[in-house]
């Protein structure tokens, strides 16, 4: 891709791989995720805002370019999103605990469950970003219950 917004919006042009375009994109959501969790939260919540907010106008414009709704080539809104499965649970640098939150939150994403489903009715790149957003903190809430039963069953 030319064009430096579908670059980025197609997460350096992972969204554009034959199979599986959102999971290979979203594997950028990893890394990030794993070095927002060596930040305090509150840098965490601030840094994952302000993409989430920067991720929408990339998402639409793309979205208006590519001539389609929610193209599977824009995979910015995975990438962003992934990390608000793992905020503030420094646990999840733990390999297993971040490999864990990354199948469920594709699970989420993929099957669209509720609420995830409903977001897609939102138009445009908030749309786009918001039912990425709530799969991922649908992911938090098993991995917070995951890690607590973990932390549960090493203290006996």
């Amino acid at each position: 891709m030319g064009d430096p917004l579908l670059w980025l919006a197609s997460g350096l042009g992972l969204g554009d791989s034959p199979w599986a375009a959102g999971t290979v994109g979203s594997l950028l959501g990893v890394p990030l995720a794993w070095w927002l969790l060596g930040r305090s939260c509150r840098r965490q919540l601030a840094i994952v805002g302000i993409l989430l907010v920067v991720a929408v106008p990339v998402c639409h414009l793309a979205e208006q370019r590519l001539g389609g709704k929610d193209d599977g080539r824009i995979v910015l809104d995975e990438i962003v999103a992934f990390p608000v499965a793992v905020l503030g649970q420094g646990a999840a640098r733990h390999p297993w605990a971040m490999a864990g939150a990354f199948v469920v939150y594709r699970a989420f994403d993929g099957a669209k469950p509720p609420p995830v489903n409903l977001t897609e009715a939102v138009p445009g790149g908030a749309g786009i970003v918001l039912d990425d957003t709530v799969a991922a903190a649908m992911t938090w809430l098993v991995l917070a219950g995951g890690l607590r039963l973990w932390r549960r069953q090493a203290s006996f």
